[in-house]
């Protein structure tokens, strides 16, 4: 048999009725291109980026598009897992995806910052928004007027970016 002839569906054994893979795989697949659509957006903000605050817009996309991508992996395996078939291509996520392409010329970076947060929002509404912080604090020492560093340089990009959000 070539490579190209049909060798039949992909099965993978589940104990879950064919409605309830359906449904789940459904779910899961609009998620996975909500997550891919982030990850591109991002990346694009990443790349797109000026004015004096450059560097830390720049690092704190780049990290987030890695920490993105590092989802969609597991989503689509889980997918496999209960028996569906994932994302074939550019053009089934983008026919999925909710989240909103951002194709303007140029888009200042607390926007960035704050349509990557609504959009975040719109892939994961249940799940809060978590940066890792540098430094360790105590409860008492955790306030945005006693940061420190690199928490307090993103702190001054994420803050008004959330308040942009309101």
């Amino acid at each position: 048999m070539s490579p190209s002839e049909s060798r039949g569906p992909l099965v993978t054994p589940t104990d879950l009725s064919p409605t309830a893979t359906k449904d789940i795989s459904a779910a899961m697949n609009g998620l996975l291109a909500d997550v891919f659509a982030l990850y591109v957006k991002t990346k694009n903000f990443h790349w797109h980026l000026s004015g004096p605050h450059f560097r830390d817009y720049h690092l704190l996309f780049d990290e987030q598009a890695d920490q993105i991508f590092a989802m969609t992996d597991p989503i689509a395996e889980r997918v496999r897992k209960v028996g569906g078939s994932t994302l074939r291509s550019i053009g089934h996520i983008a026919r999925m995806q909710r989240v909103m392409d951002n194709d303007a010329e140029y888009v200042e970076p607390s926007d960035m910052l704050a349509e990557s947060i609504k959009s975040w929002v719109t892939t994961q509404p249940a799940k809060p928004l978590v940066f890792a912080l540098e430094h360790h604090y105590t409860q008492r020492g955790l306030s945005l007027d006693l940061l420190k560093g690199a928490d307090r340089q993103l702190a001054e990009l994420v803050v008004p970016a959330a308040e942009k959000m309101d």
